[in-house]
């Protein structure tokens, strides 16, 4: 097959992809509202068992995803309690030196850890081969970008892996130490952004599943070099240094209670893709509801006009506080 047909295949499956993940998103939507309006009908009784219901199978799935009784691959008991997990994630020996006390990675324009003051936090939760984070971030990242460069933003990124089993090489777990690297040994958090945005570009992130064609370390790292990294940071970057810690996180993060989704399908569940603004959760069920662009019910919920994206000195308007209601901007 010509190289040009081949792409243009490839381009066929990746937006045949896009199509079913915001079919997903609008099903979640349909559901919510659904759900919402049986909820005005039905009588006490019958909510009292609908609840019990929605408590048994939490319960259930929450066992079913973190046995207490089983042990890791290092011998050690599952965490049974988010207090547990976050302890376990830091006692991880080999960790980020740079990263959060919740496992992420906090930056702006002044450098890691360095915040801007008066700028609200906009936090991201990724997993490299998820293909609504893969859609999401090709609608937001050059506008993320604009907004650090003017030092509008802090940034929050969180790497998460719970999807290698997606590939067949644990390619989640080797792009997500790749970036944990670069932050580690690289001050520059540009280039951990423009790396995040070359490994979710439609010509790049890989399909999942039986779809999944392996990426190598070395396709892999040219993406970190031409984010700006210096190869000889790029070309260590690949040593899964951090993947016991990547794993401790990924079990903290999908425990805290304040990342569940609150509608949709998933209500109860922590997903990939997730986004809070000064720590509060952004529903992306209600997005899809009110047929906005995650792009738009970002700068809604901080203030800020497209318009006045990039420009210095234009601050969005809810600073560090309470972010505003994305269908009505207050």
């Amino acid at each position: 097959m010509p190289q040009n047909d081949k792409r243009n295949a490839k381009r066929r499956t990746r937006a045949e992809r896009r199509a079913e993940e915001e079919a997903r998103l609008k099903e979640q939507a349909a559901q919510a509202e659904h759900e919402r309006k049986q909820q005005t009908l039905i009588g006490a009784i019958v909510v009292l068992v609908v609840v019990a219901l929605v408590a048994v199978i939490g319960v259930t799935v929450y066992r079913n995803t973190h046995p207490s009784s089983t042990s890791t691959s290092s011998g050690s008991a599952s965490p049974t309690s988010v207090a547990a997990a976050k302890k376990a994630m830091n006692a991880v020996k080999t960790k980020p030196s740079k990263a959060n006390s919740t496992g992420g990675f906090l930056f702006s324009k002044n450098g890691y850890n360095k915040t801007i003051s008066d700028a609200p936090t906009i936090a991201l939760y990724m997993d490299p081969i998820c293909p609504g984070c893969g859609s999401m971030h090709r609608q937001i990242d050059s506008t993320l970008a604009s907004m650090f460069d003017a030092g509008q933003v802090n940034l929050e990124f969180h790497l998460m892996t719970s999807r290698d089993a997606s590939s067949s090489d644990n390619y989640s777990s080797r792009a997500a130490n790749a970036a944990v690297y670069i932050v580690e040994h690289d001050d520059n958090p540009e280039h951990l952004l423009k790396y995040i945005e070359n490994i979710y570009d439609e010509d790049f992130q890989p399909d999942e599943a039986d779809s999944y064609v392996p990426v190598s370390d070395k396709k892999l790292q040219e993406q970190a070099e031409k984010a700006g990294v210096s190869t000889a940071v790029a070309s260590k970057a690949f040593s899964n240094t951090y993947t016991a810690w990547l794993k401790a996180a990924d079990t903290y993060t999908s425990m805290r209670p304040e990342l569940e989704n609150v509608s949709g399908n998933y209500a109860g569940y922590m997903t990939t893709p997730t986004v809070t603004i000064n720590g509060t959760y952004l529903d992306l069920v209600k997005v899809g509801q009110y047929n906005m662009s995650i792009k738009d019910a970002i700068l809604t919920s901080i203030g800020l006009k497209e318009s006045q994206v990039g420009k210095i000195g234009v601050m969005p308007s809810i600073g560090s506080g309470k972010p505003k209601a994305i269908d009505t901007g207050k």
